[in-house]
């Protein structure tokens, strides 16, 4: 799904595709304010501390999470720290908004694993470029991983603990690669996740619902093995868990531009 953050008002996308910002704030005013400055180009949801704040993301798909740091209940600090050391929402990109303009005070936010950190007041289109440039960032590596062959799903990547979950994800799916029936359910069980909170997880990291995710495996495992040179494309085909020929070199040449033979043709002739 392709993103357009710089859009006018005319070309401004549809609210089903645009990105979720989830805003943080026990102050209404600031809430009502920023709010209305991202509304344009961003779905945007509120809470007022960082408790309510967590109970949402568990819930719903977020893209970014911005927060102010002085909250009751749960500040700004610790809600970044939950987030970032959380198994299912460590991929979320945080920007910590605060009146400490101490640089103590923004060594704490960093070290805690924020994206950025911005000072009150703070001028709006700060807050825009911020929140744009956190987010095409990610999208070009989510692209970039879904368009290369050889990428591994580590690249996307934005923590530790993301990097353990794809490396389990990934393990999981190849496991099971031959298996037609391969599916979320089957995933869900395999990670002892529930199937909501794999579906969002996946869907935050890359963009990619779980089947298109398991896809995308079987795709990328067949380029390993076109790459190898050593086996014919109707037995690789059959090897990734597709019951015709037909349909794998469809979906190679949709997701990589080029049919499997091309590929590994150009692979063979790079080696020589």
């Amino acid at each position: 799904m392709e993103k357009t953050l710089s859009v006018s008002l005319k070309d401004t996308p549809p609210e089903s595709e645009k990105p979720v910002v989830l805003l943080v704030d026990d102050n209404e005013e600031i809430l009502e304010f920023v709010s209305d400055d991202l509304s344009e180009k961003y779905t945007v949801i509120t809470a007022h501390d960082g408790k309510e704040a967590l109970e949402i993301l568990h819930n719903q798909i977020a893209h970014l999470v911005i927060s102010d740091v002085m909250m009751p209940e749960m500040d700004g600090f610790e809600l970044c720290e939950t987030i970032k050391s959380s198994f299912e929402l460590s991929h979320i990109p945080v920007i910590l908004l605060t009146a400490k303009n101490t640089l103590q005070s923004k060594i704490e936010g960093l070290e805690l694993g924020a994206d950025a950190y911005i000072e009150k007041p703070f001028s709006p289109e700060y807050l825009q470029v911020q929140v744009s440039c956190l987010l095409k960032n990610r999208d070009k590596i989510k692209q970039y991983f879904a368009n290369s062959p050889l990428v591994h799903i580590k690249s996307i990547a934005y923590s530790k603990s993301d990097e353990t979950f794809l490396e389990k994800l990934n393990d999981s799916i190849h496991k099971n690669l031959s298996n037609i029936e391969l599916d979320v359910e089957h995933l869900a069980d395999a990670m002892n996740m529930s199937r909501p909170t794999l579906y969002r997880k996946i869907k935050s990291i890359s963009d990619l619902t779980p089947n298109e995710l398991i896809n995308l495996a079987r795709l990328k495992k067949a380029a390993e093995l076109l790459n190898e040179g050593t086996m014919k494309i109707y037995e690789i085909s059959d090897m990734v868990g597709y019951s015709s020929q037909t349909h794998f070199g469809r979906n190679f040449l949709k997701q990589f531009g080029m049919s499997p033979s091309d590929y590994m043709n150009q692979k063979q002739a790079e080696k020589h």
